[in-house]
C-alpha cells in the first residue's frame, strides 16, 4: 500500500502513453491531475473502472480534471485498451514500474487464495501545484467518477 498521503508533494514521473509520448508530472503544472493505477488492460474490474471514467469523462474535464491511467502494461497493449472501449485519455504503458513505485502501489496481493505481487487499484487526484489532495484505495469500480468528485 501507498504511503502517499493527502498533502505530499506527488512524485515527479516520466513515462509513454500508448503512442510513445512522454509524459511527465511537470506537464500538468497548473491543472488538476487524477493518475489511476489499474492492475491489467482488458481485465473485468479494470474495464468497468476505465469506462465509468470514460462515461463521466467530460463531467472530469468540466471539473478542470486532466485523466493519466496508468499500468505495467506494454505501449500495444494500452492501445487496444483505449481502441476496444473508446478510452478519452492517455494510459501509461509502465513496464519498468518506475510510476507504480514511485506512488508505492506495487505490492503483495491475494486473489482466489493466491498470493502474489502486483498493482493496488488506488487513485491519486493532484491540485495544480502538484500537492495531493486525495488518495483513493477503496476504490469502486463502477461508481469511480463519483468517488473523484466526491468532497
Amino acid at each position: 500500500m501507498t504511503t502517499l498521503k493527502v498533502g505530499d508533494k506527488a512524485p515527479n514521473f516520466i513515462a509513454v502513453d500508448q503512442d510513445g509520448n512522454t509524459h511527465k508530472l511537470s506537464d500538468y503544472k497548473g491543472k488538476k491531475l487524477i493518475v489511476f493505477f489499474y492492475p491489467a488492460a482488458n481485465t473485468p474490474s479494470c474495464t468497468i473502472e476505465a469506462c465509468n471514467l470514460r462515461d463521466n469523462y467530460s463531467e472530469l474535464k468540466n471539473k478542470g480534471y486532466e485523466l493519466l491511467g496508468v499500468s505495467a502494461d506494454t505501449k500495444k497493449k494500452q492501445a487496444n485498451f483505449i481502441a476496444k472501449h473508446h478510452l478519452p485519455f492517455p494510459l501509461l504503458a509502465d513496464e519498468d514500474h518506475a510510476v507504480i513505485n514511485a506512488f508505492g502501489v506495487w505490492g503483495p496481493k491475494k486473489f482466489m487464495g493466491r498470493e502474489f505481487d502486483g498493482i493496488h487499484r488506488t487513485t491519486f487526484v493532484i491540485d495544480e501545484k502538484g500537492t495531493i489532495e486525495k488518495v483513493i484505495e477503496k476504490v469502486k469500480t463502477k461508481d469511480h467518477a463519483a468517488q473523484i468528485l466526491a468532497a
